[in-house]
């Protein structure tokens, strides 16, 4: 493996010195960042378009970089529940911001302008990891969320913001899915607080076609996350008609997960809208969602909700212990909160998995733009 200095650049350059990568006998170089592991000429990019090697005539001919670090699409401080993450720290809000570019090629893509764009004009923002941090701190966030496009293509960029966040008590949040190798995973998570993986189906024959990766490598980093890691986590399942939305394909789902994961690890089934390579698809039913949850429920997970629809019993925390609802939601408006600092139900002292504080006023379902001024640092 190869490493790049742990610095901050300048924004403007945008050819940070990638890490995980190696050289092969017939003269590419090989980036082992994803299991794509895709083996490049002089100047050729990567399938997630922002990791490539150097030019052939440059002195980074021999070199990984990263075209995105320290550029944005844009950030935005929203609610936690957006993410989604439900169960760390219910209520807060999170500044939020992706790059350019996607190491899947997901037909059914809700960010498809932003996670397919090959146009770096969208990265209109520029920032470095320390500013991030200060921003999210002074707007008063409990933490930061790499998302709108999946943060393992930026890793580099990732870990120094969550550096960065650590040192003012910030914490941080991955919007991923879960596509990448053991030894970069291991980095990656040693860093973060939160997850949320899209575990887009339980079939093989979906994630080939549909989103041209495989079910395996996804399946393992969940089974890391819970078994190797402190980091919080909570599945998002996008269910698209005709495709992956079977009762028995949602079974043997929620059965994997009640088995390998435990009943804690909360599951999200949220409604599919067309888009991208998938418009001739209608949107998801809401019916398909509440059958979604009924039979994860029945499997014994705790915590099982819907989204992208307006369902009020969907989307509340019920406690396991006494099945009273300890966080009533309304689409991301927290109407009830009955969870101790601790974590326990108010009505009957059982634990509710995940992460708590003292609960103020909740930040509510606004979504707000923030513009930070170009900074390397």
């Amino acid at each position: 493996m190869s490493t790049g200095p742990a610095v901050d650049v300048s924004a403007a350059n945008a050819r940070y010195p990638g890490r995980w990568w190696h050289m092969l006998e017939d003269g590419r170089l090989q980036c082992d960042l994803c299991p794509r592991d895709c083996r490049l000429h002089p100047g050729q990019r990567g399938a997630c378009f922002v990791r490539m090697r150097g030019d052939s005539d440059g002195e980074d001919r021999d070199r990984l970089l990263l075209t995105t670090y320290g550029r944005s699409s844009g950030f935005c401080v929203d609610p936690i529940e957006k993410k989604p993450l439900n169960h760390f720290y219910p209520g807060t809000s999170v500044l939020s911001f992706g790059t350019a570019g996607c190491n899947l090629a997901c037909k059914f893509c809700q960010n498809w302008d932003i996670s397919k764009s090959r146009d770096f004009d969208r990265l209109a923002d520029q920032a470095g990891p320390r500013t991030i941090a200060r921003t999210a701190a002074e707007l008063g966030c409990k933490s930061v969320a790499f998302t709108y496009n999946d943060p393992v293509i930026f890793a580099e960029y990732a870990m120094d913001v969550a550096d960065a966040c650590r040192e003012l008590g910030v914490q941080t949040v991955a919007v991923t899915a879960g596509y990448m190798h053991a030894a970069p995973r291991a980095e990656f998570y040693a860093k973060l607080d939160a997850a949320n993986v899209d575990l887009k189906a339980f079939t093989e024959d979906f994630y080939f076609k549909l989103t041209g990766s495989h079910l395996d490598a996804v399946l393992d980093t969940l089974v890391y996350l819970k078994h190797a890691t402190q980091v919080w986590f909570e599945i998002t399942t996008l269910l698209i008609p005709g495709c992956n939305d079977s009762s028995a394909e949602i079974e043997a789902l929620s059965q994997w997960v009640m088995k390998e994961l435990g009943p804690d690890v909360p599951l999200h089934f949220t409604a599919f809208h067309p888009d991208w390579k998938m418009r001739d698809l209608p949107a998801t039913p809401p019916a398909t969602l509440t059958r979604a949850r009924a039979i994860a429920l029945a499997q014994g997970l705790h915590y099982v909700y819907t989204g992208n629809v307006h369902d009020a019993e969907g989307g509340s925390t019920l406690c396991p212990r006494c099945h009273n609802a300890v966080v009533v939601r309304d689409w991301y408006n927290i109407l009830n909160y009955r969870v101790s600092d601790l974590g326990n139900c108010l009505e009957c002292g059982g634990a509710i998995a995940g992460r708590f504080q003292k609960f103020t006023k909740p930040f509510g379902p606004r979504r707000v733009p923030v513009r930070l001024a170009a900074s390397t640092a």
